[in-house]
């Protein structure tokens, strides 16, 4: 098997994981169940990270040149290696993210538009989840609610920052540096794509004029050929001498 083969049997399985898992998360963290149903969701939310490893290994056994897939994929191993740490463990959302992007990336390739609101959406609610886990506990935290957290995650996402809410601690910090990265990212993809659409209109009118160009040309160059015609067929020869009914003299009258 191969390794394209491989992606292209799991992408979808590994999203439906990735859903999963943030429902999981999402249950954790917004409902706080304690006892059987606590470990339950936390074996739910390992058990969908490891599957996210899996894929990892197979990919790099799969990989024709391995050591060169594991250089250009580091980023991917500290993603699916650093949540083993209790305090790294909201990286486990990151893998999430990255197996989503990957799996939509090719599912609506092309459709910019579509793909730029299905990133901003999971990207608030994950980030808006991840605030909340991380800031709630804290004495002086002005993220209380799930509320606050969404609203915190869209005015840092499009940059605005109204500083009504802000996290305190630095996980919470560093979860605001990669919104604000995200949402730098997404408004660039945006003006990309609208300037994009402004080329392809205008490349469009161009090509129709150009059409209209070529049309009269050819409409120039036949115009031409008939009169050559006419000229080769001598003086005194005209396009009505082809015509029957048009006398044509022989020769000078007396």
């Amino acid at each position: 098997m191969t390794q394209e083969r491989w992606i292209s049997l799991t992408e979808w399985p590994l999203a439906v994981v990735g859903v999963v898992f943030i429902t999981a998360y999402a249950v954790e963290v917004l409902d706080e169940p304690v006892g059987v149903n606590e470990r339950l969701l936390e074996l739910t939310i390992w058990a969908s990270w490891a599957a996210f490893v899996v894929d990892y290994l197979i990919r790099l056994v799969l990989s024709t040149n391995r050591t060169r897939w594991f250089v250009r994929h580091l980023p991917e191993l500290l993603i699916v290696a650093l949540p083993v740490l209790r305090p790294l463990r909201l990286l486990r959302l990151l893998a999430v993210l990255a197996v989503l992007h990957r799996v939509t990336g090719r599912a609506i390739r092309g459709r910019v538009l579509m793909f730029t609101v299905v990133t901003v959406l999971v990207l608030i609610f994950v980030a808006s989840l991840a605030i909340l886990d991380t800031e709630r506990e804290q004495a002086d935290a002005t993220i209380q609610t799930f509320g606050d957290a969404l609203w915190w995650s869209i005015t840092t996402i499009t940059t605005i920052g109204y500083g009504d809410y802000s996290p305190t601690t630095l996980t919470g910090r560093f979860i605001a540096v990669g919104l604000m990265i995200g949402g730098i990212s997404l408004i660039g993809v945006v003006t990309a794509t609208i300037a994009t659409w402004i080329v392809e209109r205008v490349n469009e009118e161009d090509e129709a004029n150009m059409v209209a160009t070529r049309e009269q040309i050819n409409a120039l160059h036949s115009e031409i050929r008939e009169l050559r015609a006419d000229l080769a067929r001598g003086p005194g020869t005209s396009a009505s001498a082809d015509d029957p009914g048009v006398p044509v003299a022989d020769g000078p009258t007396p």
